[in-house]
């Protein structure tokens, strides 16, 4: 029923668009004009290149291969000299005599990168931040990523977005990341297309991302393409390398806390391949084998891809993820919790203009809870979200200055708040609360404009809906005093499939370049993004058991504004230098945040304890960095506010949102000592995150209790955060001594994290005070300060591949 009501106003919308588009652009009309289309490749391992740039001089106009490493380029009727390029590749120029439509694939071969070129990079080569119409995104490198001081010397994606302008971190231990004010379950996070809902492996110290089987990550803070929804803050967008065309690599590492491996190579060469990578701590082993005692804290993931090429127009990709953390003490108490993804991926080119991309994605995220006090007394509790997606994606290339994009996307979600079942004094007990279903649709077209040679547009719109759905019981509450329990006046039952509450949003999205002169533009966005799906915590970190929940009768979709205004700018003729300066605003309605004293595990009436409110986060992004030469990096500095607005709590007046960070400044440099030495340092500051001060107390049988009313909420900072790691990059001698080239690679990484061993407050509590000057002195509360990083930590990894 659902799709019948949308599918007649999607199709008129669509192709009143086409049509709008067709006419603004005049690519469908005007002399003979032919494409040329193809994939761009490694030559070394046939992996296709997603950002290389394909240029005509001639036309003075090009493009940029896709997420897939597809282009097209429509030209009129002539002849052209082709150059495609992409960072670290040496290009190849082709001589084009333009009659007719042609596929022309090109490999690129690798080129000797220098050590000293940091890789935090867009689209195409030399000054690109200033000449593309994308803003607010950054696309790193993974051998950027591995240069950088890492805790226990571990390669760490999601470590390494927080040296990025608007992105930031509470502190060590913490899961996710934070971007413009935005809490970590408002990031989409994915994996080959596949949605992650926890990327972090021990507590947030490591994430869930093998660096060896990761080809490419891009994330958005802003400008979010239409394609993209369901989320409000951000968006990173993870692709898994394809495996090796040619041959067979085997790729690795040993550090002190784990081990990683990785093996690829063909299948049918030139035709199919695979990707394996595996990665296991061992730190449950180390410490068993020095304490004698049982120690289960370990974790695990294996990534899995293949791709099978069934002509030059039809590829197919199959990737998996399987992620698992393990904590327990004894086998009385048992925690674990993990990640499993899976992607079905079908490319086609239908005509050398449409390209098409049809994916079939399963997600899901569980945790478990397990305590056996003895036969009689036990405790299991299992938790989960899942959800089915499928998603057709097209991309038409109407000419090299204009291009469409459109799709489908459709989502089933299957929560399961709490499998809680157990025995007590020997009878059985089951506490576990009903599932809950729901169905997210959406629609989305956007149009990619070069209007001028200096002004460049994309607009965009995404129809989404949700639909909560039974079987289920909904509930009703009653309106109580602002900040406290609401309670449950009546509930009603619901079959399934039947329609419990159902919204619906448009979701424009604009984005404007201005390009002043080759080095320097201004760029403009706006987007409005919707989120359905809720993520719930009260802590001061996001941790494994926060609670993800869908919007309901009670509970409705957060809907966020983003206003961004840039100006970018390439430093010298050779893009020495690349700066921008970004300021934001962003504007939401229906928060989540809760009451004082929720409940918010296993509660059968959640929704009660949560309240509703306004959000806002502003602020501005300084980046500069420096590109070539021995010594490189860059600086940025954020100053920024997120807060909310709620009635009920902190008198219904403004406060800071718990990640909340006015000031966050990041400077990373890279020295190139030789061709076998490099070092890097990199020095973190960031003000403290919010927190509140008991305000109230309560002295019960000589024992004070501490308190919160709601009155006040996140009125206190903690310390400031500060921190500087260092490391040092030993690489393998590439020559035998005969001279004759090694065919394996290896290098060794020495790292020292948190070089003064600050300890950097991460929450603050209070317990009553065991001090006394007479019997007779009022009870008194300490304050109580929690570092979890509060030393020096050192390391040494060794990395190699062959």
């Amino acid at each position: 029923m659902l799709i019948n009501k949308l599918r007649p106003h999607a199709a008129h919308c669509f192709i009143l668009f086409i049509l709008m588009v067709l006419t603004l652009s005049g690519g469908a009309f005007g002399q003979a004009r032919y494409t040329i289309s193809g994939t761009v490749k490694d030559s070394t391992n046939g992996e296709t290149l997603i950002g290389a740039s394909i240029l005509s001089k001639e036309a003075k106009t090009g493009t940029a291969t896709n997420s897939y490493g597809f282009y097209s380029i429509t030209l009129p009727v002539g002849q052209y000299r082709i150059e495609f390029t992409s960072v670290g590749y040496s290009t190849i120029v082709k001589n084009i005599d333009l009659k007719a439509n042609l596929q022309i694939d090109v490999d690129l071969p690798s080129k000797v990168q220098s050590l000293q070129e940091v890789k935090i990079v867009d689209k195409s080569v030399g000054g690109a931040n200033a000449r593309n119409i994308e803003m607010s995104v950054n696309r790193l490198d993974i051998k950027t990523i591995q240069k950088l001081p890492a805790l226990l010397g571990e390669v760490d994606i999601v470590k390494s977005l927080q040296f990025l302008p608007g992105v930031s971190q509470v502190g060590e231990g913490s899961s996710g990341f934070n971007v413009r004010g935005g809490s970590v379950g408002q990031n989409l996070v994915l994996l080959d297309e596949a949605p992650v809902y926890n990327s972090s492996h021990m507590l947030g110290f490591f994430s869930v991302f093998n660096p060896d089987a990761v080809k490419d990550v891009k994330l958005y803070k802003g400008a979010i393409p239409s394609q993209f929804g369901g989320r409000t803050s951000a968006v990173l967008d993870v692709r898994l390398k394809e495996g090796n065309m040619k041959k067979t690599e085997v790729e690795g590492g040993v550090g002190f806390i784990f081990s990683r491996l990785s093996v690829q190579g063909p299948l049918v060469k030139d035709k199919s391949s695979f990707l394996i990578a595996a990665r296991r701590s061992y730190i449950d082993a180390v410490a068993s084998a020095v304490t004698g005692d049982k120690f289960g804290l370990n974790f695990y993931d294996v990534t899995l891809k293949s791709n099978y090429i069934i002509n030059d127009k039809n590829r197919v990709y199959l990737s998996g993820f399987l992620g698992r953390d393990n904590f327990g003490l004894s086998d009385d108490a048992k925690f674990n919790w993990g990640n499993k993804s899976a992607t079905l991926r079908w490319n086609s080119l239908i005509t050398n203009k449409l390209f098409s991309n049809v994916s079939a994605i399963f997600s899901e995220y569980n945790y478990n809870l397990a305590f056996n006090q003895d036969a009689n007394n036990q405790y299991a509790w299992h938790s989960s979200i899942a959800n089915y997606v499928i998603k057709p994606d097209f991309s038409y290339f109407i000419s090299a200055r204009s291009e469409i994009k459109f799709g489908f996307e459709g989502s089933y979600y299957r929560f399961n708040p709490s499998n809680t079942k157990g025995i007590t004094n020997g009878e059985p007990v089951d506490n576990s609360l009903e599932r809950k279903y729901a169905l997210e649709m959406a629609a989305y077209a956007s149009h990619q404009w070069q209007v001028t040679p200096r002004l460049e547009i994309q607009y965009g719109f995404r129809f989404s809906r949700f639909n909560y759905l039974g079987p289920g019981t909904a509930a009703t509450y009653n309106d109580t005093i602002p900040g406290k329990r609401r309670t449950v006046v009546r509930e009603k039952h619901y079959e399934r499939g039947q329609t419990i509450a159902s919204y619906q949003n448009p979701e424009p999205r604009f984005s404007l370049k201005f390009g002043i002169d080759d080095q320097k533009s201004v760029k403009a966005s706006y987007s409005r993004t919707a989120q359905y799906v809720q993520f719930i915590s009260n802590t001061t970190a996001s941790n494994p058991l926060n609670v993800w929940t869908p919007s309901t009768n009670n509970l409705k979709p957060t809907v966020a504004d983003q206003y961004t205004l840039g100006y970018f700018m390439t430093i010298g003729t050779t893009g020495m230098y690349e700066a921008s300066v970004e300021t934001f605003y962003k504007k939401s309605v229906n928060e989540v945040d809760y009451i004082n004293g929720a409940e918010l595990l296993s509660n059968k009436y959640l929704e009660g304890d949560l309240l509703s409110g306004k959000g806002r986060a502003y602020g501005l992004e300084l980046y500069l960095q420096k590109k070539k030469g021995d010594l490189t990096g860059w600086v940025s500095y954020t100053l920024s506010r997120s807060e909310l607005k709620i009635e009920g709590i902190n008198k219904g007046n403004w406060y800071a949102a718990r990640f909340d960070q006015t000031h966050n400044l990041k400077v990373v440099g890279s020295y190139t000592i030789n061709p076998q030495w490099s070092a890097t340092a990199d020095f973190v500051y960031t003000t403290g995150t919010p927190t509140t001060y008991p305000n109230q107390r309560i002295v019960s049988q000589g024992y004070l209790i501490p308190y919160n009313s709601n009155e006040s909420r996140n009125d206190i900072r903690v310390s400031s955060y500060h921190r500087l790691d260092l490391s040092i990059r030993m690489e393998g001698n590439p020559l035998r001594r005969n001279g004759v080239p090694r065919k394996n690679r290896d290098y060794w990484v020495f790292s020292i994290y948190n070089v003064y061993g600050r300890k950097n407050t991460f929450s603050e509590y209070f317990l009553q005070s065991t001090q006394r000057v007479t019997a007779n002195t009022p009870l008194q509360a300490d304050a109580h300060r929690v570092a979890i990083i509060g030393t020096m930590v050192p390391s040494v990894s060794y990395n190699f591949k062959f």
